[in-house]
């Protein structure tokens, strides 16, 4: 064999050296777009973001502490028949300034969201920007609906079983700080709660648990699903935390509903 017949293969413009030893490369695992940073640039993105999520959170809670005397108002709806006591000086100032926080981060958080998404979005694949809308969309929904069904049904049933319980016997005079303390501690648990099924369509679409997983272990699902109601469930009446546990389970089983429906 003459030196005439080695083939270079470094200067054979026919030869496509991109993608070579992975023909069966998914699109949709490729990053579009994809712009080299340096850690410093990441870092100085990374400042911006917060920062602007942080005037946000505060131009919120400032908008929230202006009107917190009706947002008060709305909460102490599921405490029919109660007086609410200031027992020190200041708590109602206190109170105020917490439920504003809480109510401003609530109005904040789309905007929170979309700063998170802004950071992300370069390093996603085109498989899992694909999820990111309807997973930010889901947990939204949810969470909104998690703080409803609190509001409605959990705080009413616990607050009931609490009055009913000492009717007979004393009076019912609650610090308003106390029980401010308990409604926005199971309101927000509650819809922390909700975001049950967009958790397993994140572990279902990536591949991570398949739909006859998640029901094979429906046993220790029922378990957790209690353990979960008495933990969040801030008063200690069974009935809220069955409550809980019966959301718990019904999110459960239609989150492998919803994760059997797109084919895992």
């Amino acid at each position: 064999m003459t030196p005439s017949q080695d083939v270079d293969t470094s200067t054979d413009p026919d030869i496509d050296l991109e993608g070579y030893g992975n023909p069966e490369s998914d699109p949709l695992d490729e990053l579009p777009g994809e712009v080299e940073m340096s850690i410093f640039d990441h870092l100085e993105e990374l400042r911006q973001r917060i920062f602007y999520a942080l005037i946000a959170v505060a131009v919120s809670v400032f908008g929230c502490f202006l009107v917190v005397k009706p947002i008060v108002q709305v909460l102490e709806v599921p405490a029919k028949g109660v007086k609410f006591l200031q027992l020190a000086p200041g708590e109602y100032f206190f109170v105020s300034l917490k439920v504003a926080g809480y109510s401003g981060l609530v109005l904040a958080s789309p905007f929170v969201l979309y700063q998170i998404i802004q950071f992300v979005l370069p390093g996603l694949t085109r498989r899992e920007r694909r999820l990111l809308i309807p997973v930010m969309l889901g947990s939204s929904v949810l969470f909104v609906g998690g703080l409803v069904f609190a509001y409605i049904l959990l705080i009413p049933a616990a607050l009931n079983f609490f009055i009913s319980y000492g009717a007979d016997v004393v009076e019912q005079l609650w610090s308003i700080d106390k029980y401010f303390e308990f409604v926005l501690l199971l309101l927000f648990s509650t819809g922390l709660a909700f975001q049950i099924p967009v958790i397993q369509l994140l572990l279902g679409a990536l591949g991570i648990l398949s739909s006859q997983k998640m029901l094979s272990g429906w046993r220790y699902v029922i378990i957790g699903s209690v353990v979960l109601g008495a933990i969040l469930t801030p008063s200690t009446d069974p009935f809220t935390q069955s409550l809980l546990a019966g959301a718990v389970l019904g999110l459960y089983f239609g989150g492998i509903g919803l994760v059997k429906l797109v084919g895992k």
